[in-house]
């Protein structure tokens, strides 16, 4: 029993590990990664200067996950697609399109509730 339990908790480290290294590639090899970084900095600087309530920052922080989830998602997706079809096909193109028009999709919508949660507070901070 101890010896599966250890097992289990190094199988665990070891999943963390991996994902952190997914989380690594992505931000070294993918310039929209790196954007999305820089973003995610930004909003949550902003956030914590213009005192946004718990709610509005759980909300940012399920935009913030959302955009980055999305992103991590298309990087497998289009590296998979490489690895799958390396000579052009449109079905690749197509999968490719898809995952990126995801990411589009989930930084669309975040922008929209980031600008809906930040720009009232924008506006009073000359009042």
């Amino acid at each position: 029993m101890e010896k599966n339990l250890i097992q289990y908790l190094f199988g665990r480290v070891k999943s963390f590990k991996n994902a952190f290294q997914g989380l690594v590639y992505a931000l070294r090899t993918q310039k929209n990664a790196q954007i999305h970084l820089v973003a995610t900095v930004i909003v949550l600087l902003l956030g914590y200067a213009l005192k946004i309530s718990i709610i509005e920052f759980m909300i940012i922080l399920l935009c913030v996950s959302f955009v980055w989830a999305a992103e991590l998602l298309n990087t497998a997706i289009e590296s998979l697609v490489d690895l799958c079809s390396p000579d052009y096909h449109p079905f690749a193109r197509i999968s490719k399109d898809l995952a990126a028009a995801a990411v589009l999709i989930s930084a669309l919508a975040s922008a929209v509730i980031g600008f809906l949660i930040f720009t009232p507070r924008i506006i009073n901070l000359g009042k």
